[in-house]
């Protein structure tokens, strides 16, 4: 089997200049095609892999699909500058590499996670993310009042779902973005309070057993974050995500020696080599690569390895279109250390939805694990009439 040509596929205005994925396509001449997406969906940079992908995908006609691990390898070693495990060279390698995958599992006649090993579990726990953008809508709408956070809260809980993600600093109480600076140095009483009253509301809604973890998006520094975490700590927070900038190890190891609350990151680490400090330093109990830019699947599957380790559980960061959301389940299944599934507010608008031809949605908040050979997913027509196709061959 040989590559012969791979599509880069572009997808805009489905959901505004701010979503934009990036697609590989992958033929064979045996007639057997892949597709994986790039993990730079959300605002900014991914042009910037699809120009990339110009570069590296004529590396890979010519080569056996079969050779996924070799191919990874090469990209990663003999391209230069992936060594510096960036966002936009990683995204693009990801791409690739989850192509790759899916061609194997297809030409094994087998789902994605029977060719990494076989499933550890049929159905995947998944939580509601996102409920600062008031969970239920179509859009990304931010909310401010406690009066709209207990509703977002409310129509999660109505859906069946039994865990939630919240970012409780986002927004300030008229639904406004919080500068970046208020969120650094010290937390304002003030803050604090709208925060703690916001956790207060949801678990509320939620119930005493309902899992919540709390999202700061890397936007809280040291200081900041260790105020967080210890007012939070009382409501049984499941893990704070991204408390700091996901920059220094050391950082994180500070804030997890603070607080008794399990720290999680990982979407914008890449590699083993940049969990690596993260796992030695005890600096996260969770571990959250996405697999559209840590590396691909192959890359996620040795991370995973290398967390069991350490005692440390696995997440797929998952916010961009449905073919993410399919290898993410295959992924979890797959490895025996998964904690929790992230479904993203973006992956229940209908737009999205309907980028894939299966629509993958929890019911009381599982997910079924897909059963069909490969990812068991694929652009649909409507995804594709708003593409932009550039053909390498």
């Amino acid at each position: 089997m040989k590559i012969t040509s791979i599509d880069l596929i572009a997808i805009e205005s489905i959901l505004g200049e701010s979503f934009c994925p990036v697609f590989t396509r992958i033929h064979t001449d045996e007639g057997t095609s892949g597709i994986g997406e790039a993990g730079m969906a959300i605002l900014n940079g991914s042009k910037a892999v699809f120009g990339m992908l110009k570069d590296y995908a004529p590396l890979l006609i010519g080569k056996n699909p079969l050779d996924h691990s070799v191919i990874w390898e090469n990209l990663f070693r003999d391209t230069f500058w992936a060594m510096s495990n960036g966002p936009v060279v990683m995204s693009s390698i990801s791409a690739l590499d989850t192509a790759l995958w899916d061609i194997k599992a297809k030409a094994l006649g087998v789902p994605l996670y029977q060719a990494l090993g076989g499933k550890y579990r049929d159905k995947i726990h998944a939580y509601a993310s996102q409920l600062h953008f008031n969970w239920g809508g179509q859009d990304f709408d931010r909310i401010g009042s406690l009066d709209a956070y207990r509703e977002s809260a409310l129509r999660a809980k109505e859906q069946g779902y039994d865990a939630v993600k919240v970012n409780f600093l986002a927004m300030d109480e008229q639904g406004r973005t919080n500068p970046n600076a208020s969120l650094k140095n010290t937390l304002s009483p003030q803050m604090l309070r709208t925060a703690e009253e916001r956790i207060r509301v949801v678990r509320e809604v939620m119930g005493p057993d309902a899992l919540i973890v709390a999202e700061n998006n890397g936007n809280t520094d040291v200081t900041t974050a260790i105020q967080f975490a210890q007012m939070a700590e009382p409501y049984g927070i499941l893990y704070l995500e991204e408390p700091c900038m996901p920059l220094s190890a050391a950082n994180y190891q500070k804030i997890a020696n603070s607080t008794t609350i399990p720290i999680a990151a990982g979407e914008r680490i890449f590699t083993r080599w940049g969990f690596r400090p993260f796992l030695e330093q005890g600096a996260i109990s969770v571990a959250q690569p996405d697999i559209g830019n840590c590396g691909g699947v192959t890359e996620f599957m040795r991370i995973a390895a290398m967390c069991q380790v350490y005692d440390v559980s696995v997440q797929s960061h998952a916010c961009n279109s449905p073919i993410s959301v399919a290898v993410a389940l295959h992924l979890e299944a797959a490895v025996p250390n998964f904690i929790i599934h992230e479904h993203h507010i973006t992956n229940t608008f209908d737009k999205i939805r309907k980028m894939g031809i299966y629509d993958y949605q929890p019911v009381n908040s599982y997910i079924d694990v897909p059963n069909l050979p490969g990812i068991g997913q694929d652009l649909s027509d409507f995804a594709m009439s708003h593409a932009t196709v550039y053909t390498i061959s």
